[in-house]
C-alpha cells in the first residue's frame, strides 16, 4: 500500500518521490496563483488580463517539454541497448 500511495506514480514518470513532490508542489502553487488571479480579474475585469490563462499556456507548455525529453531520453536508451 505504502509503495502505490507514495513510489508508484513517480517512479512511472521518471522521478523520486522528492523530485515528483517539487513538480507537483510546484504546479499546484503555480495553479493557486494563476486561480486567485482569475477570480480577482472576474471581479475586476482591468486586473490580471491575462495572467490566468498566461499560467495555464506555461504550465502545459513546461509539462508538454518534459514529456518530450523523457520520451527522448527513452528512444535513446532503447537505441543504446541495441548497439550493445
Amino acid at each position: 500500500m505504502f509503495n502505490k500511495l507514495f513510489r508508484e506514480h513517480p517512479s512511472e514518470v521518471g522521478e523520486s518521490y522528492a523530485e515528483h513532490f517539487a513538480a507537483a508542489g510546484g504546479f499546484g502553487v503555480k495553479m493557486i496563483v494563476g486561480g486567485i488571479a482569475c477570480v480577482v480579474h472576474a471581479i475586476v475585469p482591468g486586473l490580471f488580463i491575462t495572467t490566468g490563462s498566461g499560467m495555464v499556456k506555461r504550465l502545459y507548455d513546461q509539462m508538454v517539454a518534459k514529456r518530450a525529453a523523457k520520451r527522448e531520453a527513452n528512444i535513446e536508451m532503447r537505441s543504446i541497448e541495441w548497439v550493445i
